[in-house]
């Protein structure tokens, strides 16, 4: 089984019993849960203070063994504190040694981001510690999903998404979109050309999704990539006020500004059930009447 190091970058967890459950259900699967003293930490909103939240990520260039599952406990904000003073260059080089496969997402995004942007560093956007594997009840498509990607050198999914027919290749990439748009004009967002760029958000009003995408594509990130692939976007419905405006005729405008396709309907993100995805490994995308295929590889496993 697995070593599982929590680390906590980010908000408070607020729910410290669904945090406590993910532990013990992890470790009922047999796995070793390490660092779990960062899961009650807190100054503020935050898990902890700024030495403390960077200490979780630059402690990992000295983190010894194989098949190291690094857990985020959740997201929130604070991450983007941190960016600064992150040993990249460690990080990057414990890599090429022995990777530790990392997962997270929402806030965490733009810590994973930085590693692609800099170091070309494979990290995994999926489920946490406490919304995840804390839940009242584990999901169980998360959940296989999850081991799927983590254990399997090429990762296949597939969907019944809508789009236009497609295919392509190219490196996937993306995660929160809030955060992946806050790094514009920084160091720390990737300079990805022909890739599969790969969104998802929550409490975003429609209009708000919107705003974002079109800063991504005033400022030509959208344009030069092959193929957008939009996962959930919940938790703010319209109102009248918007009088038939909705995510789905926002995607719509979207698809009329841009030449590539926009597939949606995969389930990625803020939702209990989620597929886990490398980012920054070479994917393969198709999309017909029959369903939407991603095929990836390229991106660290478990060994054992």
């Amino acid at each position: 089984m697995s070593q599982i190091h929590l680390i906590a970058p980010s908000g408070y967890c607020i729910n410290q019993d669904a945090a406590q459950r993910g532990v013990q259900r992890l470790e009922d699967l047999g796995h070793a849960v390490s660092r779990q003293a960062v899961i009650p930490r807190r100054l503020e909103r935050f898990a902890g203070t700024e030495a403390q939240r960077l200490k979780d990520i630059n402690s990992l260039v000295n983190l010894q063994g194989e098949d190291n599952i690094v857990l985020a406990v959740r997201g929130g904000y604070g991450a983007s504190r941190l960016l600064e003073s992150i040993d990249w260059a460690g990080l990057a080089k414990r890599q090429q040694q022995q990777p530790l496969l990392i997962c997270g997402h929402s806030d965490f995004t733009v810590i994973q981001l930085g590693l692609l942007a800099l170091h070309n560093v494979i990290t995994f956007s999926g489920p946490m510690l406490a919304g995840n594997f804390g839940a009242p009840e584990l999901d169980a498509f998360t959940q296989e999903h999850f081991w799927r990607a983590l254990r399997n050198p090429v990762l296949n999914i597939e969907w019944q998404g809508q789009g236009p027919d497609w295919s392509c290749e190219g490196q996937l990439w993306g995660g929160n979109l809030a955060m992946l748009t806050s790094l514009i004009g920084t160091p720390w967002l990737p300079e990805i050309e022909n890739g599969i760029l790969v969104l998802e958000d929550i409490n975003e009003h429609p209009f708000r999704v919107e705003r974002m995408l079109l800063q991504l594509y005033h400022a030509g990130i959208l344009a030069r990539q092959s193929a957008i692939v939009l996962g959930s976007f919940s938790g703010a419905l319209p109102n009248d006020y918007d009088a038939g405006y909705t995510l789905e005729t926002m995607i719509d405008f979207i698809r009329s500004r841009l030449d590539i396709p926009v597939i949606t309907g995969l389930a990625f993100g803020h939702e209990q059930q989620t597929v886990t995805l490398p980012l920054g490994a070479q994917a393969s995308l198709s999309h017909d009447r029959s369903g939407t295929r991603l095929t990836i590889q390229g991106h660290p496993v478990l060994k054992a």
